[in-house]
């Protein structure tokens, strides 16, 4: 959440630049009226608890015919109070949801859009294959080599759900430890994390109060499902006063993942496109508070993403996605896509984002600077260190040949136990 003293010093600029994600100005005024009552009804119900403090003090002092009139006022001034309280409290409570409904604001090089026609093509890398064969899709290629059961599958656990096998299964655990082998290289801490959360995480990430119609929620338990190493990470150090010292913290975090595709109801149903279930590393960082500080490390994580899709051989683009695209907690984003041939278009695999300070002030992360001893708000960044399955749909519809086999980038064939060809076997 931004600092609701910028936002009161700077109404016009934050209605303006929120106003860019479609976050209505409207908002920003009852925030900050909000803000100003419950300051006002503080400094009241100070005032009265001090004339309390001072009625109950005077009370032993006092000529004894003039202490029940000092009782009655000191009660009345309580039933005052405890009104004051109860307002006091409500208000509160609505002034912490608004504030937890305000966006980060976007970064002034963001493209300013809508939606994701206002996304722009910063590059494309590669060049896609132009095949001298009829190219199957990964669905067919699956099925030809035995490596899924897409619809037993399905009897089991519902709709969007997998289960694949043989080569491909080991395919996209080889996928997690070469990219975990290349965060580690760059100095990330390779660490495991549950997909068990409770709520208050999810409120500093970002996903509520958003997008609570996207997760799943085990209510016997009152846990969530996480749908990123992210959400644990974010929390992993919350209320804490660390030394700049302990800075940058990097993290390479894996787990399954969880979503419920609520909002995409009759899109992407085939396949390993979108699932509800799926295998994550992300690339976490935790910096100083310094623009130049989290800009630097966001173009570092999408340098470290682009050489993932690099060793894997895949054709892709670079996106600067756009103000009203980037959702709630983005300062700045990027977006890998890879070639799909059987689309005939480039999907997304890797989103890169730079939150700035949004999400440690929803968990109170903080540390002391070196140079002057104040006390600062982390910045913190994520990105997609690999995806599972989704990736695999690029990767074999890429690289795979007439018969049906599917060629292992030579960067992946150690992880596959030096395997060059899988599948038809």
């Amino acid at each position: 959440m931004p600092d609701i003293k910028f936002i009161v010093e700077n109404q016009n600029y934050v209605k303006a630049e929120l106003g860019k994600k479609g976050f209505a100005a409207e908002n920003i005024d009852r925030l900050v009226d909000t803000y100003a009552r419950l300051n006002k009804l503080k400094t009241t119900s100070q005032a009265l608890a001090g004339e309390k403090n001072r009625l109950s003090a005077s009370i032993k002092s006092a000529a004894p015919d003039e202490r029940p009139q000092i009782i009655a006022q000191s009660r009345e001034i309580g039933e005052e109070l405890k009104k004051q309280q109860e307002e006091l409290d409500a208000l509160q409570a609505d002034y912490d949801l608004q504030m937890l409904r305000i966006p980060n604001l976007p970064s002034s090089d963001c493209p300013v859009g809508p939606d994701d026609s206002g996304n722009v093509v910063i590059r494309k890398v590669g060049t896609p294959r132009q095949f001298d064969f009829t190219p199957r899709d990964h669905v067919e290629l699956m099925e030809l080599n035995n490596w899924g059961e897409m619809e037993r599958i399905a009897k089991v656990s519902g709709s969007r759900t997998y289960a694949i096998k043989n080569d491909l299964a080991q395919m996209e655990l080889a996928l997690h430890m070469m990219v975990l082998d290349k965060l580690r290289s760059y100095g990330f801490t390779v660490i495991t994390v549950p997909s068990l959360s409770k709520e208050k995480p999810l409120y500093g990430q970002g996903y509520l109060p958003f997008s609570r119609d996207e997760v799943y929620y085990l209510p016997a338990d009152d846990l969530y499902l996480s749908g990123t190493a992210e959400l644990i990470l974010n929390s992993l150090h919350a209320d804490e006063l660390l030394s700049e010292n302990d800075l940058p913290i990097l993290y390479a975090g894996f787990s399954p993942c969880f979503r419920r595709e609520a909002g995409a109801a009759g899109k992407d149903t085939r396949g390993l496109v979108r699932v509800h279930q799926f295998m994550k590393t992300e690339q976490f960082v935790i910096c100083k508070n310094d623009l130049a500080e989290s800009e630097k490390w966001h173009q570092k994580l999408l340098a470290i993403s682009e050489e993932v899709l690099q060793d894997l051989e895949l054709p892709y683009q670079v996106l600067d996605i756009c103000t009203g695209d980037m959702g709630a907690p983005k300062y700045r984003q990027y977006d890998l896509e890879a070639w799909v041939p059987s689309q005939n278009c480039y999907r997304e695999t890797h989103s890169c984002s730079n939150i700035t300070d949004w999400q440690a002030r929803r968990t109170n992360l903080r540390y002391r600077a070196n140079a002057d001893g104040k006390v600062k708000f982390v910045h913190t960044l994520n990105n997609t260190g690999i995806a599972t399955p989704r990736a695999l749909v690029p990767l074999i519809e890429n690289h795979q040949n007439a018969d049906g086999t599917v060629n292992v980038p030579a960067k992946l064939q150690p992880y596959m136990g030096g395997k060059k060809i899988i599948g038809k076997n």
